[in-house]
């Protein structure tokens, strides 16, 4: 079966980096887009940013563009997240997802505080 497992949350001061990793399995990784979202404490889930199969093209929200580089490793089926310049205002759960289906990972929580 489809499992999408996140790690690499944490706690991080502003300004800070933080690199997300999505390890995927249940299958063949490298024949779909893949996407990261979010969720802040009493917001929606919000769309963040998406690869396509073979990384050729990105695609990132207004908000995280600039600060935020989404990759894949098709040979370890894993899609990544690194985030720099990190704001307060991107706290939140971090999912990873295959919108190919509508998988879901559990999520990972990033906190960006003094």
């Amino acid at each position: 079966q489809v499992q999408l497992v996140e790690s690499g949350g944490g706690l991080v001061q502003p300004g800070g980096s933080l690199r997300l990793s999505c390890a995927a399995s249940g299958f063949t990784f490298s024949n779909f887009a893949m996407n990261w979202h979010r969720q802040a404490p009493g917001k929606e889930r919000e769309w963040v940013a998406s690869i396509t199969p073979y990384g050729i093209s990105t695609n990132y929200a207004a908000s995280v563009k600039g600060r935020f580089t989404i990759s894949r490793d098709n040979a370890k089926n894993a899609v990544y997240l690194q985030m720099n310049s990190l704001k307060s205002e991107d706290t939140a759960v971090y999912y990873c997802n295959r919108p190919n289906g509508g998988y879901w990972g559990q999520g990972t929580q990033v906190t960006v505080s003094s």
